[in-house]
């Protein structure tokens, strides 16, 4: 299923704020915001707190955060609540934090392929799966790489 059905699937198990994690190496910790876990679940994990860009040595796990939540109606209310943080702006994250004191947050272990096309090779990696699953590219980028 897509990450969105997985998403969903387990929202309807746990009825709770939700956000898709996945793990990564350790020394990449510092490119992503980490979760701290409370208890390890198996698909799901349930939040202690959220890290942004964690260094490898501080970051409490390394389940990041990749982009995709199921919230409770309230985000709106902290989000608005929020002050400034990193770079000037309202971050999403601090949001959370805040709401970590009203309400259950749980990470769901995203199962399937995901490329990081906020980094460079990871771009680069998604276009060229992408091609090699195209029945029209897949022939002539096979010869080219």
């Amino acid at each position: 299923p897509s990450c969105m059905a997985q998403m969903i699937a387990a929202y309807e198990q746990l009825g709770e704020n939700l956000v898709l994690v996945e793990e990564v190496p350790p020394a990449q910790t510092n490119r992503y915001g980490i979760l701290d876990v409370a208890e390890d679940q198996g698909d799901f994990v349930k939040v202690k707190g959220f890290v942004e860009k964690p260094e490898p040595e501080d970051a409490p796990s390394n389940l990041s955060i990749i982009g995709r939540y199921i919230f409770q109606p309230q985000i709106f209310d902290f989000l608005a609540q929020q002050g400034k943080g990193a770079g000037g702006e309202i971050q999403l994250t601090d949001a959370m934090a805040s709401m970590l004191s009203t309400q259950q947050f749980h990470g769901v272990r995203y199962q399937g392929e995901r490329f990081d096309c906020g980094d460079k090779l990871g771009f680069l990696q998604a276009n060229v799966a992408l091609g090699l699953a195209r029945s029209e590219f897949s022939t002539p980028l096979r010869a080219f790489l």
